[in-house]
């Protein structure tokens, strides 16, 4: 039976992206250029330390706050702190890593991205409709062009 470990992506300076993994009290920490990787690492460490078998070896991704706004970028902190009822003067001060925010906090602030998700699902682009050509424009004798 696969066993899932918790994840938790960590902001960074360099061009890596950290991570780490606690199994028991022994706590793994690692980087790499994507999250797959970085994936692939502790499955290595967990297979070297505890035994842990690779195949059967998942991972749930959680993101520290500073590191969410560095690697989704596109995420608009202003935007999310008013619709958590956050101050966005704090939020940036947890996008940071100045302050972190209570479990409470966090769980809202989860919340608003998670709704954002859905609501995005939800879009759809609509394109031009191009009118056929050589059609008879209402109410009008000559053709469209």
């Amino acid at each position: 039976m696969p066993r899932t470990y918790l994840l938790t992506i960590e902001k960074s300076s360099d061009n890596n992206i950290w991570g780490r993994v606690t199994y028991d009290d022994d706590l793994l920490v690692d980087s790499a250029k994507t999250i797959w990787r970085l994936e692939q690492k502790f499955k290595k460490l967990l297979h070297d330390f505890h035994d842990a078998d690779p195949a059967k070896t998942r991972f749930e991704i959680a993101y520290d706050l500073s590191s969410l706004f560095q690697n989704k970028n596109f995420l608009n902190i202003s935007a999310i702190a008013k619709k958590a009822g956050i101050n966005a003067s704090l939020m940036r001060q947890y996008a940071a890593g100045i302050k972190s925010p209570s479990d409470e906090t966090a769980k809202k602030i989860e919340g608003v991205i998670r709704d954002l998700g859905k609501e995005l699902l939800s879009v759809r682009i609509g394109t031009r409709i191009k009118e056929p050509k050589n059609k008879k424009l209402p109410g009008r004798n000559r053709e469209a062009v």
